[in-house]
């Protein structure tokens, strides 16, 4: 259900474009449903993530200049900005804490040595400036139209496949439990 309501925005914004072929509009519906994304999670959850916010506030600042300069390169810019955002993020954990962003989301779930966690954080920022730099080639050297598919269908591929990937990577470098240990134990 959560991949739903963080996935709604985009698919309404692609939605829109897809029905109206205009991309201004489908900004200026982008910004009011995102809000009410944020707005429904706060009130079933009572918290809301900080990636949202930056998202909200991305979408807010370059939605609205979007639509006042009648300009879509402020929107095109979005997704590019939130992933170097987040690489920067990431790329700082490894600096100013004992632990990555990486390490701290997933740790309570998975047990893996130290260098694996700081391997797997580096890998994220890596993603995210290469998501952001094809984000923007796919904007400068496509058609429009090209490129909202690619917002949609791009971006997640590309995330679904690198998570795909981190997962094998994490799955060769876990720690074996105790449990694990003796339901893998050999019969004697």
């Amino acid at each position: 259900m959560k991949f739903l309501i963080d996935f709604l925005p985009i698919a309404i914004f692609f939605a829109v474009y897809k029905y109206t072929e205009d991309i201004i509009l489908a900004t200026a519906v982008l910004i009011p449903a995102t809000a009410l994304q944020i707005l429904y999670t706060w009130i079933k959850t009572k918290k809301v993530e900080k990636m949202h916010l930056v998202t909200l506030a991305l979408v807010l600042v370059l939605g609205t200049m979007t639509i006042i300069f009648n300009d879509k390169t402020f929107i095109q810019w979005k997704p590019t900005i939130v992933n170097w955002l987040f690489a920067v993020v990431f790329l700082g954990s490894q600096f100013i804490s004992k632990r990555t962003i990486i390490e701290m989301m997933m740790s309570n779930n998975i047990d893996l040595p130290k260098p694996v966690w700081k391997k797997l954080n580096l890998s994220w920022v890596v993603f995210f400036i290469v998501a952001g730099a094809v984000n923007i080639y796919v904007a400068y050297n496509y058609s429009e139209d090209t490129w909202v598919n690619f917002k949609l269908f791009g971006l997640l591929g590309m995330t679904f496949i690198f998570v795909l990937l981190q997962g094998i990577y994490m799955s060769r470098h876990m720690k074996e439990t105790d449990e694990t240990a003796e339901i893998n134990k050999p019969d004697q």
